[in-house]
């Protein structure tokens, strides 16, 4: 008789100490376990965690699993009998085909590995001047204003069109959507001024197309509300995902002096880096799916309705998977991690990520190679571990000037 099912009670709220960069405790615990175990929700509904590699990616590419908003239930808050309503037009991330294929499928040619590279010109231009900017204001600076939200805020708001002058705006609102420390009328707040502006940006391309990804949307069939809905998934995924990539990242390489040495005496080696750092810190750390029949997975019947939690840093942390998989190494082999997800609903944009990382991680440190923490590792301020996108909110460096 084997052992009994694991069960999880409550998802951890916070990391190990002096462990920035490593899953809670509790979940690599649970993923010693096995990979899937049982998780009772807030308000007492049964459901389950998946926390190894193989399960995960066969949730993401199995259609009976739904990512639709409205069968979804909140991993850690109870809200009751109150009835979620379905996902807005165009905000195709909490969709099901054929639903999500309509948005989708627009854009899927708009961002291609050939023309996110086409792009890398662009990106090193931009990474160029704040580099700069950084080095004529001289240290100490707080990377992730000086540097690691410019990058990926210029570049979507240059493809969707987004003017120059209201990127500051977008950027602040955007952060209080992801950083899970905003008030729920805060946030409600914040989410109802990026709608009215996008409303009004969707007229103006409407009335007068640029050159841009909105623009082109709008020679569609798709209306008003869907391409603002649209517009709110790009810019809030380009904005807080890469911006924490870039800033953890840093604060990643400068806790592994050896990686960073590796990197910055082999620029060959970017491409393979980037994709380690996205392994290793994984900032989209959960997704939700929900089982629309019964399923049989790792053993176990998931009944259908039973809500499903997904945990992207575990299973990127899997020692089946990978080797040594706690270890940062810029030279791992075993790649195919799951930090953008797998299946239809596969981040969009990660080739872009891919393009600005690969260039400002490289750019970053060669340009500085002084570069360090300007307080000590257990003072840098991360966001809370039930926030969307896990990261720092800032990241104090200095360097030899």
């Amino acid at each position: 008789m084997g052992d009994p099912l694991h069960t999880v009670t409550t998802l951890p709220t916070a990391r190990q100490p002096g462990c920035p960069f490593d899953p809670p405790a509790e979940l690599i615990d649970t993923r010693r376990h096995g990979p899937i175990s049982r998780y009772t929700f807030p308000g007492g509904k049964p459901g389950w965690l998946i926390t190894g590699y193989d399960l995960v990616r066969s949730v993401l590419a199995d259609s009976r699993f739904s990512s639709r908003k409205e069968l979804m239930l909140h991993p850690t808050i109870d809200y009751g009998d109150i009835e979620v309503p379905p996902a807005p037009p165009g905000e195709f991330l909490h969709m099901d085909d054929p639903q999500h294929r309509r948005y989708r499928k627009p854009l899927m040619g708009k961002f291609t590995v050939r023309r996110m590279r086409l792009l890398t010109e662009r990106v090193e231009q931009i990474t160029a001047d704040h580099l700069d900017a950084m080095e004529q204001a001289g240290p100490p600076t707080d990377l992730v204003t000086a540097f690691a939200k410019p990058i990926p805020a210029i570049m979507i708001c240059e493809l969707l069109g987004v003017p120059y002058q209201d990127r500051g705006s977008f950027q602040e609102q955007v952060g209080s959507f992801m950083n899970g420390e905003t008030s729920d009328e805060d946030l409600i707040a914040a989410y109802t001024a990026t709608q009215e502006y996008l409303a009004e940006l969707v007229a103006a391309k409407r009335a007068n197309p640029t050159d841009d990804v909105l623009s082109d949307l709008t020679d569609s069939d798709l209306t008003d509300e869907e391409l603002k809905g649209i517009s709110l998934l790009l810019l809030a995924a380009g904005l807080d995902t890469t911006a924490n990539m870039l800033a953890l990242g840093t604060f990643a390489l400068l806790q592994n002096p050896e990686q960073l040495a590796a990197l910055r005496a082999d620029p060959a080696l970017a491409d393979r880096a980037v994709e380690e750092l996205l392994r290793y810190l994984s900032v989209a750390k959960t997704f939700m799916r929900t089982a629309l029949e019964d399923v049989e997975l790792g053993g176990q019947t998931v009944k259908a309705g039973s809500p499903v939690i997904l945990s992207y840093n575990t299973a990127n942390r899997d020692p089946e998977r990978f080797a040594d998989p706690h270890a940062l190494d810029l030279h791992r082999q075993d790649g195919g991690h799951l930090a953008f997800g797998h299946g239809i609903h596969q981040c969009l944009g990660q080739q872009l990520a891919r393009v600005e990382m690969r260039v400002a991680f490289p750019a970053l440190v060669n340009r500085f190679p002084t570069l360090r923490l300007a307080v000590p590792a257990g003072e840098v301020a991360l966001r809370p571990e039930i926030a969307d996108i896990y990261g720092v909110k800032s990241l104090p460096v200095t360097w030899d000037a």
